[in-house]
């Protein structure tokens, strides 16, 4: 009898195909690599989602130079990185996350003027997860680049927003946003070129943290091993003045994840308003590295005072320690009056209907 796995387990010939069309768009539209600048893959082969994405590299990339970090010295790879020149691209296929002493890989590539592609904790996401992953790698810029634009102009001129998670479950932030942030594939004006995939992500927080109150429902959140933790029903968390003061539905790993936050901040911010925007990703299509499902399409908030975008005077940046990302059933995003997110989708059209 013939086994019906291919040569990358669980991953089919057909899904490598897929990987490389992906990667042939990410890398000519995105990043933007392109002759003479030179490219560097440094993969390890541990996963079957390793091995396929290396091979797709191989096939869209192939006058880049592979190296595979498991047979190779921190010191032959740093070498490495020292000859390649500013708009040369480096890209890091990881079933974990290299790590080569306190070289921080991204940032001091970043430093160096270097594009970078990070895919990162593959090993979070196996058998038929691999292929979402692979899913999620389509790089739309129409989408991308038209929604993801047009919602941050949305965000950045709303006085006020809210999320309804159903149930009556509606959580109001009564306050404009922080300018919003583009995880987008549109590097223009920006310094860095690249960073962690997949793609699609706009985000922002309330200006005033205290001006946010109401109730959300949890469907999934991060547990302390950096997975997906969904419950058997939505956890909804009671929010007043900007901060969870109480839940209802909740499990015994949910109230663990809020005790070691307030151990250690003494309460429980709600800070970032994550709009993802990958439409691989859904409540019912999910991997296992939080992460990587951080872009599902739908709404994301972040619980513990960390993060590193955005400052705010009661909160000190040595103190804060924790940023949790949970979920919430999103029926409806409203920004002001106008609902611009219904059936899973971003409403396309009513995003864009204030445009100039």
């Amino acid at each position: 009898m013939t086994s019906s796995l291919s040569r990358f387990g669980a991953i089919s010939e057909a899904a490598v195909d897929t990987a490389e069309r992906n990667l042939r768009d990410t890398l000519s539209i995105a990043i933007g690599h392109r002759a003479p600048h030179a490219a560097l893959i440094v993969y390890d082969t541990r996963t079957d989602l390793n091995r396929a994405l290396t091979e797709a590299y191989r096939r869209a990339a192939p006058d880049a130079q592979f190296i595979d970090f498991d047979a190779t010295t921190p010191e032959q790879i740093l070498a490495t990185f020292e000859r390649m020149q500013a708009g040369d691209l480096v890209v890091l296929v990881q079933s974990t996350s290299f790590r080569m002493d306190a070289y921080r890989i991204r940032i001091e590539l970043f430093k160096r003027g270097l594009k970078v592609i990070e895919h990162v904790h593959l090993s979070r996401m196996p058998g038929e997860q691999g292929l979402h992953y692979i899913d999620s790698l389509a790089y739309d810029p129409s989408y991308y680049r038209g929604v993801g634009h047009a919602l941050k102009e949305r965000i950045d001129s709303a006085q006020r927003g809210m999320v309804d998670s159903g149930d009556g479950a509606q959580l109001v932030f009564d306050s404009p946003f922080e300018s919003a942030k583009l995880n987008i594939g549109d590097y223009s004006g920006m310094q860095n070129i690249g960073g962690q995939f997949p793609l699609g992500e706009v985000f922002t927080e309330a200006q005033d943290l205290e001006a946010v109150s109401g109730r959300a429902r949890i469907f999934v959140f991060g547990d302390t091993k950096f997975l997906v933790n969904k419950p058997a029903a939505p956890i909804t968390i009671i929010v007043d003045q900007g901060r969870v003061v109480a839940t209802e539905d909740s499990t015994p790993e949910f109230e663990q994840m809020l005790s070691i936050i307030r151990e250690h901040e003494g309460e429980v911010w709600l800070r970032e308003l994550g709009f993802g925007m990958n439409r691989a990703f859904s409540r019912d299509c999910m991997v296992d590295d939080i992460g990587t499902y951080e872009r599902m399409c739908g709404i994301h908030l972040s619980l513990g005072a960390k993060h590193g975008v955005y400052t705010k005077p009661q909160l000190k940046r040595k103190d804060a320690r924790y940023h949790i990302d949970v979920f919430a059933v999103t029926d409806g995003v409203y920004l002001g009056d106008d609902r611009i997110y219904r059936n899973g989708a971003w409403d396309i059209a009513a995003i864009e209907a204030e445009r100039p």
